[in-house]
Formats: structure tokens, sequence, C-alpha cells
């Protein structure tokens, strides 16, 4: 009875399979951790930016901040517009018998430019010749009678009444006279304005009318259109916060070049200074008028072609002047990163001034001689160690360290 009270427990033994899974799970364990450690020990140094040995170099290229003058430069968009533009007009009616210039052609002041039939003005002086011609002999028939008048008068032989009517037709025919040579004087003008001169040098445009047309003063039209263009200006309009550096020059005698560039604004076409400011700022706009003159010998510029205008306005001297590459901008506003003599970086706030292509100067945060990085900054941080190398060899391959090739071997 009692051997069938008593049970006995079998002993259970631990299965191989799970002896493995256990081991298993240990050493997945112990790898995660191993993969964590040097994952973390892989990472960016602060003070580097990028995956590897944060002793590791960063190639940049650096150039010394140096002392150096810098334009200060405006840039507009113009006008070309002539000095002049007349509207050649006959200022008498009559029929066109000839035109004496070539369209497009080049003309000096008084050059003859068209005829008008002269024939009708020629007989319109004869007549006023032949009533002045007249009219003198009846003075000088008067002016005689009148001298006998008063010797007849001093012989008391002559009553005084008739002296004194014979001198106020004296007067009268003096008049006449006057009279008769303006009209003659007038005829001779009719003449002149027969032969059309060119009233200014310039470039003749196309005609307006035709040889053998009866033409009048009235005419909206007129015979054709003079352009000067040697010289010829510019008119461009500056924001009112340029005024008062511009303004300084020109009230200290000051010459004020400008210079004018193609539609692309690459190419130069025409130099010249600065000849006037308008007298009021534009409300609507915020800028002022200004007028650049240009010789224009070449005739690069045209009448009403768009240019774009620089006005040099100053010149910054002996400025302490950097690339524009080396200026970044991040937390601490505006900086540049300043290469030590230990071969590291440090963050230095700067200050910038005026801009002159790819110059740009510093007011204030480094010195002349500081070598400021222009190229490769974009991962450097403050403390990073870097490696000089010449601007026109590319950039060196990154090493890997000792850390990524064991895990490429590893992926492997």
């Amino acid at each position: 009875m009692r051997d069938a009270r008593i049970t006995s427990w079998p002993t259970r033994t631990p299965s191989w399979r799970r002896i493995a899974w256990i081991a298993l799970a240990i050493l997945l364990v112990l790898g995660a951790g191993w993969w964590l450690y040097h994952k973390a020990t892989a990472q960016p140094a602060a003070t580097g930016g990028r995956g590897g040995n944060a002793n590791l170099p960063f190639p940049v290229v650096a150039q010394p901040a140096a002392k150096g003058d810098i334009n200060i430069i405006y840039n507009a968009l113009g006008t070309v517009t002539p000095m002049a533009s007349v509207t050649v007009k006959t200022q008498l009616s009559g029929q066109l018998t000839q035109i004496a210039f070539q369209e497009g052609q080049m003309v000096s002041k008084g050059d003859l430019l068209a005829i008008i039939d002269p024939r009708p003005y020629e007989l319109a002086l004869q007549q006023a010749e032949g009533q002045l011609a007249k009219d003198q002999a009846l003075l000088k028939q008067s002016q005689t009678d009148l001298g006998r008048y008063q010797t007849l008068l001093k012989q008391d032989s002559i009553a005084a009444q008739t002296v004194a009517d014979q001198a106020q037709l004296v007067q009268q025919y003096i008049g006449v006279v006057k009279t008769d040579q303006g009209t003659v004087d007038n005829a001779k003008l009719n003449i002149a304005y027969c032969h059309i001169v060119a009233p200014l040098s310039g470039r003749v445009g196309l005609r307006q009318v035709d040889q053998g047309n009866y033409v009048t003063s009235g005419d909206a039209n007129g015979i054709v259109v003079i352009t000067e263009i040697q010289p010829i200006t510019t008119l461009f309009s500056l924001p009112e916060d340029d005024l008062p550096s511009i303004m300084k020059q020109l009230t200290t005698g000051s010459t004020l070049p400008v210079t004018a560039f193609d539609r692309g604004n690459v190419k130069q076409i025409a130099a010249g200074n600065l000849v006037a400011v308008d007298s009021q700022i534009d409300t609507t706009t915020g800028t002022v008028k200004m007028r650049a003159q240009f010789d224009n010998k070449d005739g690069a510029l045209f009448p009403n072609q768009f240019v774009n205008v620089r006005v040099l306005a100053d010149v910054l001297k002996d400025a302490t002047v950097v690339p524009t590459s080396a200026i970044q901008r991040g937390a601490p506003g505006t900086f540049v990163y300043v290469v030590n003599e230990d071969e590291t970086v440090s963050v230095k706030p700067v200050k910038i001034g005026p801009s002159e292509g790819e110059k740009v100067s510093i007011q204030s945060g480094i010195s002349v001689g500081d070598k400021v990085v222009t190229d490769g900054a974009d991962k450097l941080r403050d403390k990073s160690k870097v490696a000089l190398r010449d601007p026109n060899a590319p950039a060196a391959p990154v090493t890997a360290t000792p850390n990524q090739s064991r895990r490429k071997r590893g992926e492997q």
C-alpha cells in the first residue's frame, strides 16, 4: 500500500535544442551591443561634422584677406535718348523739286536736304524790289523839294506851312521805303526757305514725302526726322537711397563715370559721365531720374535702345577684401572660417560692406592677412581640423577609417 501512495517524479533534463536557442539569443544580444558600440564611436565628432575619424582633416581652399579698393557701383535699366530730335518741315508752300539726302545717312548742320520750287518767290522778290525803287525815287524827290522850300523860307518867299507839309511828306516816304525794304527782305527769306537745310548734325531717318509733292508748313509729318546721336544720352532711375552719395560727389565737382552694357549685362557698349539729376523724386516709385552722356563716336548706342547702366558713385580705398565665396550665413549671422596656425578653423562673425563682382569688403571681424576658407566650408565646424589644398587641384578622396573598413568586411 505504501508503495502505491508514494509517487516518484521523473527528472527532466533540458533538450539540446533549447540550449542552442538560448546560446543564439545571447550571441545576438552581444552582437547588437558590439554593433551599437562601434556605431557610436564612428559618429561625427562635435567638431568634425562627418563620418569616420574626427581627427581626419578636411581638405579646404583658403585665401588670405587682402587690402584693396572696392568700387561702389549702382545698377539701373536705362533708355538711350538723343540730345535732340527734329522733324524737318517746310516753312512755306510749294512743289518739292529735289530730295538731296539718302535715308539713314549722317548729315552736318547746314547740309542741303530738299529744294522747293523757288520761282514764285523769285517773282515776288522782283515785284518788291520794283516797288522799293519807285518809293525810293519819290523819297529822293520829296527830300529835294524840302531843301528848296527851306531855302525859300529863309528868303521869306514861301509860307512856313508849305515847308512843314513837305517835311511831313518826306517822313511818309521814309516809312514807305522801310516797308518796301521789309517786303524785299521777306521775299529773299522765302527764297532761302526754298532750300531746306539740316538744322543740326545727326542721322536722317526715312523720308516722309516724295519728290514732286506739294508741301505746306502745316504738314504734320514734315519731310524727314533728324536725330542727333553724337553725343547721345541715357535716361535711367535710381532709388532715392542712392541719391545722397551721388549728390555728394556732384556738389564737390567730381565726375561720375557711367558705363552702358547690353541687355544681357555682359558686353560693355559705351562709357560716359553723369551730367544731370532730376529736380525731384518720383513719389510713386521712390526713384529719381538721371541723365548720362556718351560720345558715341562708333554709333553703338541707338535712340530708344534699352541698356544696363552702371554708375561708379565712389571708391572705397584700402578696404579689407575677401572673396564672396568665403562669406557664410548661419546662427552667428554673417561669418567666415579663419584658418589658425594649428590647422584648425575658427568661426569669426564679420560685418560686410560694399561688394564688387567676386569680392566683398569686410568692415569688422577679421584683419588683413587672415586666411579665410573659400572652398570646402560646407562641412566645417568651429575647431575643425583642415588641410589646405591647391585650388586648382581636385578634392582628395576621403580615406576610410579602421572602423569603416571593419564594417565593410563584416558586411561582406
